[in-house]
């Protein structure tokens, strides 16, 4: 016994895991395969059958089941002698003469006694060897791609391309049903020996080979029964259930409904010093080298797509009996290994799952993959596989000898232009510390650019777990030092040296003495001067100063859209003060819940709306019937009270707990905002923007404050105008307003109005924002108005109103509308739950740094310290960044695509909405025991919020006092129904 022990301790981690399986193997009764009675057509294998249904379902897709290979001889080929040992190999394996039939609805093996397969010469002697070469690949693509037809003979077909009297590409091209890799082995071994043997004139060396699959088949077909197949099930049941989830990894395209099975590669090549540190490590750990490199591609797969549960398939060779080692056929079976990589465990903590996960299903490698996905019933969809969409695959079995005497050889890698899965990772070590293969990825869903960068992850982590296994997934390095520096600093928003030392308001003072005489504000046939707009807002200042206002102080603003708003607005940052907009559309329950949190020093407000709000011991001017005695103040100019540090606003936000919050912002903030897009667009004098953004959004802040600063005119809709497309396209017509905001919603139903062309001549530019801008919505908009330029911004209240910005372009066929890239003196984070950057294309949570990040959230710390986080990329340690709890990714060229929220918040025509806050609403209903808010997607691009409760045992509800609840909790124009 102690021998044996000794024995076993030198063994290699490969060998121990092959001497356990050899056990279990040995424990079990021993199987035998004989010939099959009857000379009748078998049944197809099970893999056969699989492949049969699909060339039912998809006939056009079958090529993606070719199997080839592609060889160069050097030296002096006999192509006549070639073909005969080729035929020779045919006439030996059943299978290379068989094609399916049909029997009774299922398919079985129809093998011909005979079927010749010609190999025609391709003359290429006198072209280039620069246009050989790129015929080589043209050709072994196109016979790649070009179908078999499953009903006729032969299912395998070879061309020889001549370059030269002593040089000739030999390409084979078979279909899967025939063939798989080991066969293609047994193929080239025998062709070899039968060639040597024919050229010499001697007979075949090669003895008749006992069995043939079509026993095999049958064989098959009855080992799949009784207390062997319950096993097989219930261990394969244990693992795959519940079913894996889809493995969502980060596509350059969104999923098509249906397969096309075009695909290319990316070429892998492992260097041999890091082949053999890997092999080290494999026998440190106790495990083989295809179970590191699948612990490896895991950990990326992992980083890329944020999934714990990952499931990858795996082709088994499936010849565990010695007789079935000689024969050519389609005999590999695929493994699901499921692994758990929750917890942010270390690397060698994954390699022990993995290596778990993989000896138990290398004990259980019988049950045909086809007769588990029939057990399981996953969900069947057109584009995508079932179980797993990834596949792993390694062999490390000597490469086949092809070299015989006189001659030559070298394999060729050809991309061969096909994909079955969304990702394959197929590495080899034919030669010894010679690992290569190739990424073949779906072409419908993946860029090159996008393989070619995983590559480059995978060598990355390759190479560090080569030195240590101590690292945690999150923390294995993926990006090189030049993808960091340009996610760090390339990609940042450029530096611009803006005066930002100045005032939001201040800009607007010096505006008034260059154009004193020209109209600053239209309304409803009413208008202000640039000096009237200045005088009336400083004498409302100089009272509001009376009043104690002054620098941070908070001014409370309850106005419908006017003139008197644009003065209300502008007095209170003369006064040193920060503006607080209260919605008068907003419920009375959020506005008590503002005013209590903003704490505000005086009121502005007109008598209409004061019913609308909570009584408050609060001083109140009333601009529309009461500011007569302003007449009386001074029209001068306040001195400047207010920093550019100070407050210039406070805008209020939905709540995670059904209370709104008070983002603040600064001059400073929003002075580097307006400058930004002054630079960017250009606005010029004559010019009108039109203000119809409801005040409590920031978008209406650069809507007020962007023209006046450079003597435009500014074109206030009138109340409720907002969200009328007829009104709007008669007051841009009438006005000649030449810029305009809509959130792509309301875009959509503007579109909709007829002679849109002719009364938005004047337009120049369309900027959106506030939610995802949908790209037919975008093209839509360019084609109906090809005279305006259409942008699409990005930015959250906290950060001083946007702070990306993409310019739509109309030949742009992209799927989706980019948010762009960071705006001046701004810069964007895309982190992964860990806080590391995530690379191109890999979706992550997206941060905000720079001048605009805002000060936090009034009287809210606990809140402000959750959200408003240093920076751990920065040198300087008073950096912080906001985070939005939006989830985005980096583009190739620098830009950034918008893909959803990583909480329950929505956006619903630019509102924010968060779905526990009307959770909480329906809770509060007499009879609600649950709730659940979900946000549906409506087909011209808006959402509705479709509320579920479920009434306490023995209660019925009230529709009317739900109803009731979440209006208190929603704005007026979201009724509901």
């Amino acid at each position: 016994m102690k021998d044996i022990r000794q024995q076993l301790e030198k063994l290699t981690p490969k060998q121990r895991a092959l001497y356990e399986l050899m056990l279990k193997e040995k424990a079990r009764p021993r199987q035998t395969l004989a010939r099959r009675q009857g000379s009748g057509p078998a049944p197809a294998s099970f893999p056969q059958q699989r492949l049969w249904v699909l060339q039912q379902l998809e006939p056009e897709c079958s090529f993606a089941y070719n199997v080839h290979i592609t060889v160069r001889f050097f030296g002096p080929l006999d192509v006549g002698v070639l073909e005969r040992s080729f035929n020779e190999v045919v006439r030996r394996h059943e299978s290379l003469r068989t094609t399916l039939g049909s029997e009774q609805g299922a398919p079985v093996l129809v093998v011909h006694p005979e079927v010749r397969v010609p190999l025609p010469v391709m003359e290429l002697g006198a072209w280039p060897q620069a246009r050989q070469l790129a015929e080589v690949e043209r050709r072994t693509r196109e016979e790649s791609l070009r179908p078999f037809e499953l009903e006729r003979a032969p299912l395998m077909r070879g061309t020889v391309l001549r370059l030269a009297a002593d040089d000739h590409v030999v390409l084979v091209t078979m279909h899967h049903l025939v063939t798989d890799r080991w066969s293609l082995g047994v193929l080239v071994r025998e062709l070899m020996a039968l060639y040597e043997a024919f050229s010499l004139g001697r007979p075949s060396p090669l003895p008749e080979l006992p069995l043939q699959y079509s026993d095999y088949a049958a064989w098959q077909r009855e080992q799949m029964k009784g207390e062997h197949l319950r096993k097989e099930l219930d261990y394969w049941k244990r693992q795959l259930t519940p079913l894996p989830p889809p493995l969502e990894l980060p596509t350059d395209r969104p999923r098509p409904a249906r397969k096309s099975y075009r695909g290319s590669r990316e070429f892998v090549r492992l260097p041999p010093s890091l082949t053999r540190a890997l092999k080290a490590v494999a026998q440190q750990q106790d495990c083989t080298l295809f179970m590191l490199l699948l612990a490896a591609f895991k950990s990326v797969l992992h980083r890329y797509c944020g999934q714990a549960d990952i499931s990858v398939g795996s082709p088994i060779a499936n010849r565990r009996l010695p007789e079935l080692e000689l024969l050519i056929g389609f005999f590999v079976n695929t493994l699901v290994l499921r692994t758990d990589l929750s917890e942010d465990p270390t690397f060698r903590a994954l390699l022990q799952r993995v290596r778990t996960t993989c000896l138990q299903a290398y004990s259980h490698q019988d049950l045909p993959f086809e007769r588990l996905v029939e057990e399981l019933h996953p969900e069947r969809h057109l584009n995508r596989n079932p179980l797993f969409q990834v596949m792993f695959s390694f062999q490390n079995t000597p490469r086949q000898d092809l070299a015989v005497q006189g001659l030559s050889t070298q394999y060729l890698l050809v991309d061969p232009g096909s994909a079955k899965f969304d990702l394959l990772l197929e590495l080899r070590e034919e030669v010894e510390d010679e690992i290569t293969g190739w990424l073949e990825y779906d072409t419908d869903l993946f860029d090159g650019s996008t393989l070619a960068r995983l590559h480059g992850h995978l060598m990355r982590v390759l190479e560090r777990v080569a030195v240590t296994q101590e690292d945690r997934l999150s923390a294995l390095p993926l990006l090189t030092e030049a993808e960091r520096h340009q996610l760090l600093v390339e990609w940042s928003g450029p530096r611009r040296d803006y005066p930002l030392e100045e005032t939001l308001h201040a800009r607007v003072e010096a505006q008034v003495e260059r154009s004193p005489h020209a109209v600053a504000v239209s309304f409803e046939g009413h208008s202000l001067t640039y000096r009237e707009l200045n005088a009336q807002a400083n004498r409302l200042a100089w009272h509001l100063s009376a009043l104690g206002v002054g620098p941070e102080s908070r001014v409370a603003v309850c106005l419908e859209r006017s003139t008197h708003l644009v003065v209300a607005l502008l007095a209170t940052l003369k006064a040193g003060a920060a503006y607080v907009p209260l919605d008068p559309s907003y419920p009375p329950q959020r506005l008590e819940w503002m005013l209590e949190d903003a704490k505000p020093q005086v009121l502005l407000a007109q008598e209409s709306l004061l019913g609308r709000l909570p009584g408050q011991a609060l001083p109140t001017v009333l601009l529309d019937t009461s500011w007569d005695s302003g007449r009386q103040l001074s029209e001068d100019n306040p001195p400047p009270l207010a920093s550019p540090d100070n407050l210039a606003y406070v805008l209020f936000t939905s709540g995670s707990t059904g209370r709104p919050k008070g983002a603040m912002n600064t001059h400073r903030a929003i002075s580097n905002r307006l400058l930004w897009m002054q630079e960017a667009y250009g606005l010029g004098p004559r010019e009108a923007v039109l203000q119809k953004t409801p005040f409590s959004f920031d978008v209406s802040v650069w809507e007020f404050f962007w023209p006046l600063r450079v003597g435009a005119r500014l074109v206030v809709a009138r109340p409720g105008g907002h969200q009328d497309p007829a009104y709007l396209a008669s007051l841009i017509h009438e006005q000649h307003v030449t810029t305009l905001h809509f959130v792509p919603p309301m875009l959509q139903a503007f579109l909709q109005e007829p002679e849109l062309e002719r009364a938005c001549a004047s337009v120049r530019r369309i900027i959106c924002s506030g939610e995802a801008l949908p790209a037919e919505l975008a093209r839509r908009c360019l084609q109906r108005l090809p005279q305006a330029e259409l942008h699409n911004l990005y930015g959250p209240t906290e950060a001083a109103v946007d702070v990306t910005a993409w310019a739509c372009r109309r030949e742009d066929e992209r799927p989706s509308v980019p948010i762009g890239r960071p705006i001046a003196n701004t810069y964007v984070r895309l982190m992964d739950g860990q806080g590391g950057l995530v690379p191109v294309g890999v979706p992550g949570e997206l941060y905000i740094g720079g001048v605009q990040v805002g000060r936090g959230y009034l009287g809210r710390p606990e809140l402000t310290a959750e959200r408003f986080v240093s920076d751990p990329y920065s040198p300087r340690p008073q950096e912080r960044l906001y985070r939005t709890g939006d989830l985005a990714r980096w583009l190739p060229d620098g830009s950034i695509d918008f893909l959803g929220r990583v909480d329950f918040q929505v956006k619903v025509r630019g509102l924010r909405i968060e779905l526990g806050e009307v959770e909480s609403a329906l809770l509060q209903a007499p009879g609600v025991r649950e709730a659940v808010v979900v946000a549906r997607e409506e087909l011209a691009g808006d959402k509705r919020l479709v509320g579920y409760v479920v009434p306490q045992p023995g209660q019925s509800l009230d529709a009317a006092v739900v109803r009731a609840l979440l209006q208190q909790r929603l704005p007026e124009y979201m009724v509901p129904s």
